[in-house]
């Protein structure tokens, strides 16, 4: 391994500098295939995200999967594209979330930067940033509600590759899950009522659809499920619901293994023989609306619940760029600045 040897731009301070450091899951740079290809086949490719040997996975990967798939993820992401920043809709709220960041700790100059586990800007190309103004400390925080090995750990995996290439490392704190943060359920609740309000319809089931995950990840010891059950417990109480009235369902099921069930799809599909027409959806296992919300549950749900006899559907948005997100993303900021006080 070659190691690299960087001095700052901007000195280290005599009693060090902090940044922070935001990680989301990534994005394609375009909705060509090319571009979704690159970034399919590194995401894919991750150990953690298909645990399957190498030897056996990429050749299937290499060849059918990225012959046909980037064609059709183009095509999703195509749908949802922020034509105007000419960047997906993650990309654009995750940088927003940074700036924003920014303002709240100005009076303390701690800078923020932000990185994609896959594709670009890169979580390296972040390290990087923040040091060249003259961070020796690090806060990480990887903008995933719920941990698991797929999301979490594989953010802090590729911080820490960054950090292997460093002749002079930072010091790094990791910021854990925060699956029932209050300011997290008060944001989440808030958007409910919000968006709710706006509708000329009363939804008869609110139902709540987390990223899927494979059983067998859980069976190893995953805590996902146990987490994303916290989530929707913590939001039911807050908005006096029953379990029936608001469901918990997977969505994003991917190959032939057995997946976290009830599945979305399938749970959504019965519903108007059950007399049930009328329904919102609330993706709580993301910080940021992207494909997985926007796409696969905006449109292709939507369109799949009105084919067997749906009526009226509604999206909550996620919390992307509201107070209530940014509210959270400080607080976990200035509680994990705690762990460097010796050194503020």
């Amino acid at each position: 391994m070659a190691f690299v040897y960087r001095t700052p731009r901007t000195p280290i301070p005599l009693n060090g500098r902090t940044g922070v450091l935001l990680i989301n899951l990534g994005t394609p740079d375009n909705t060509g295939y090319w571009g979704v290809r690159r970034y399919l086949s590194e995401f894919l490719s991750d150990r953690r995200v298909i645990e399957a040997p190498s030897v056996v996975w990429q050749p299937i990967l290499q060849g059918a999967v990225l012959a046909r798939r980037p064609f059709e993820s183009g095509a999703n992401y195509a749908r949802i594209w922020d034509k105007e920043k000419n960047a997906s809709p993650l990309r654009v709220y995750t940088e927003k979330q940074a700036e924003l960041l920014k303002e709240r700790l100005s009076n303390e100059d701690v800078p923020v930067a932000w990185g994609m586990r896959y594709g670009k800007p890169s979580i390296a190309h972040a390290v990087d940033e923040l040091m060249d103004q003259g961070c020796d400390r690090i806060i990480s925080i990887p903008l995933y509600p719920q941990y698991s090995a797929t999301t979490t750990a594989t953010a802090n995996d590729q911080l820490f590759r960054a950090l292997m290439k460093l002749r002079g490392q930072p010091s790094v704190l990791t910021v854990p899950s925060f699956p029932d943060h209050p300011l997290f359920i008060k944001g989440l609740e808030e958007s409910v009522r919000r968006k709710l309000a706006s509708l000329d319809f009363k939804p008869q089931r609110l139902v709540v659809s987390f990223h899927g995950l494979p059983k067998i990840c859980v069976e190893k010891g995953d805590r996902y499920r146990e987490e994303c059950e916290r989530t929707t417990a913590a939001l039911r109480t807050a908005l006096d619901l029953t379990e029936e009235q608001m469901p918990l369902t997977f969505q994003s099921r991917f190959g032939p293994m057995e997946w976290l069930k009830p599945y979305t799809a399938e749970f959504v599909s019965k519903l108007p023989d059950e007399g049930v027409t009328k329904i919102a959806v609330i993706t709580p296992g993301f910080m940021a609306d992207c494909i997985e919300t926007l796409d696969e549950i905006g449109n292709e749900l939507r369109e799949e619940f009105e084919e067997v006899g749906g009526e009226k559907f509604a999206l909550i948005p996620c919390l992307n760029d509201d107070v209530a997100a940014i509210d959270l993303i400080e607080d976990l900021t200035r509680k994990a600045m705690r762990g460097f006080s010796t050194a503020e």
